[in-house]
């Protein structure tokens, strides 16, 4: 399983399972979330073999109507990556608040180190 499956079946439960990869489909309703590998740390055998496990560094970002409703999600998505036993967690940075001009959404953006 891929740290992009792992991470889905985490949070799919949460904002109304509206919970995507990349980005999320225009004139999707609020509240949502979004996620992206954005790096890692791979593994390097000397014998060349590939590793069983991926070191994968995930940003979770959490869209809203209100600063509120972003930081309540953020908090719901920062304990369920916590409590995935499977996911092997490192919480790399606290959650940073985003504001998005074009759409007036409101949002946090956190990046979670996953071995899985």
């Amino acid at each position: 399983m891929t740290a992009e499956e792992h991470i889905y079946d985490t949070l799919k439960h949460l904002a109304g399972g509206r919970v995507f990869p990349d980005f999320a489909p225009e004139g999707e309703d609020l509240p949502l979330i979004v996620y992206q590998a954005v790096g890692g740390e791979p593994a390097n055998f000397v014998s060349g073999d590939q590793p069983d496990k991926q070191h994968t560094r995930m940003q979770v970002s959490v869209w809203a109507a209100t600063r509120l409703q972003a930081s309540e999600l953020g908090d719901q998505v920062e304990r369920a990556v916590r409590a995935a036993t499977a996911l092997q967690t490192e919480v790399a940075a606290g959650r940073v608040a985003v504001y998005d001009e074009e759409t007036k959404y409101r949002g946090t953006r956190q990046d979670f180190y996953l071995f899985c």
